[in-house]
């Protein structure tokens, strides 16, 4: 069982290696399995188990890092973002963030200038909780 465990351990570390180097080239799960030798599916849950999130969510944070930097840089516009990280527009880099910073690049471009921030707060099974 042992063997097993560093086979798949490698495995894993294998595919963030590979995502880290081909983000740019913004990788299908197909590409990424095939890489390490294993088929989409077995692939995923294996990835999902070892590294704690889905191989899309994974190179979503990688690609958003990326942005995020580029657009910190200054002088770089939201299309030059998007095209340095291999998104096919401004439109996926929009969504890139709002899905994993939740607001938009130009919001984060300006350092959250004019973000509002609307929060409520709520019961939950875990006791008040602030919804934001």
């Amino acid at each position: 069982m042992m063997e097993q465990e560093n086979m798949d351990y490698q495995r894993i570390a294998d595919a963030i290696e590979y995502i880290r180097a081909h983000f740019k080239e913004q990788p299908s799960l197909e590409e990424i399995a095939g890489n390490i030798h294993l088929s989409p599916f077995h692939f995923q849950r294996l990835f999902s188990k070892w590294a704690g999130t889905s191989p899309k969510k994974f190179l979503q944070y990688i690609s958003a890092a990326h942005a995020k930097k580029i657009l910190r840089e200054g002088g770089a516009t939201l299309f030059d973002a998007a095209h340095e990280t291999g998104l096919s527009g401004t439109s996926r880099l929009h969504d890139l963030f709002i899905s994993i910073e939740g607001m938009t690049p130009a919001e984060y471009k300006h350092g959250g200038r004019n973000l509002a921030i609307h929060y409520s707060f709520a019961e939950s099974t875990f006791g008040n909780i602030i919804v934001a």
